[in-house]
């Protein structure tokens, strides 16, 4: 495995590589890895013949300056992780290589971006289309990777890679979870003792309100997962909603979609993590 800083470097060693026509995956990261990211890196290893994992926290993407400078930054953790699930190359940019200059391009796609994430994070999903759009460019991947705890991100990057016409095959990965429930993300590891265990109260929420909704409404269903949350010790609710998996509207009834999901967002203590579940 190999660890490269510019995007030259990267363009130059991965050449040889499509020169070949060999086929290329890519998973970005801000870093922080875990387990659901390995599940990610072991997917592209075993679909590409080649994989890049990039780790970059992205400045643009965040809307909270308190939230930026408390992310966890792990490279050489992050690098003994991806060599171990067989990642060929990491691309560890600094913040100058990738915004050179201030990236003045604006991405909307509504009503994907307009809702939920995009309603309580302004500019958030701006700021991931500018960063993902740069990566794309410098490794102009056969496929890419992200998973679907992040479930609003990847319905908005699979637009984007649309709009822009990218040759790019996006691929959703399930959420991957501790045996307890709790969904893996880099945020959980500012999590004290307590509030992990209250933190568990988010999924098992979600799962308890699947065998609900099978004989309750969408609006008992969500008001279901509003009082079981409100009601735990250490968490905050931002917003429930349940959707269409495919626009991200609110449902009114089960029988309008195929596809419903229900996407969650809870700050414990002063940590946000985010969790969603499907329902059909």
């Amino acid at each position: 495995m190999k660890v490269v800083h510019t995007i030259k470097e990267l363009q130059s060693e991965l050449s040889t590589h499509k020169d070949l026509y060999k086929k290329i995956g890519f998973v970005p990261t801000m870093g922080a890895l875990h387990e659901g990211h390995a599940s990610l890196m072991r997917k592209s290893v075993e679909d590409n013949e080649v994989t890049v994992a990039s780790v970059f926290v992205n400045p643009t993407q965040f809307n909270d300056k308190n939230d930026l400078l408390k992310y966890p930054r792990t490279l050489e953790a992050d690098c003994a992780l991806l060599q171990a699930c067989g990642v060929d190359y990491v691309f560890a940019p600094e913040i100058a290589e990738m915004y050179p200059s201030e990236d003045m391009r604006m991405f909307s796609y509504p009503p994907l971006d307009e809702v939920m994430e995009g309603k309580h994070r302004p500019g958030h999903f701006n700021g991931v289309c500018q960063i993902v759009s740069k990566l794309f460019d410098a490794v102009m991947p056969d496929r890419a990777y992200f998973g679907e705890k992040d479930f609003q991100q990847l319905a908005i990057i699979k637009k984007m890679v649309d709009d822009l016409k990218y040759p790019i095959e996006v691929i959703g990965c399930p959420i991957v979870r501790e045996t307890d429930g709790l969904a893996l993300s880099s945020r959980n590891a500012r999590l004290s003792a307590e509030e992990r265990e209250n933190a568990l109260n988010i999924s098992q929420a979600l799962y308890k309100s699947c065998t609900f909704a099978t004989n309750h409404s969408v609006e008992d269903t969500q008001k279901m997962v509003e009082n079981a949350i409100t009601a735990a010790s250490g968490l905050q609710l931002e917003y429930f909603e349940i959707v269409d998996g495919n626009s991200l509207q609110k449902i009114a009834n089960w029988d309008e979609t195929d596809y419903a999901v229900g996407c969650i967002t809870v700050f414990c203590g002063d940590v946000r993590l985010i969790d969603n579940i499907r329902y059909k």
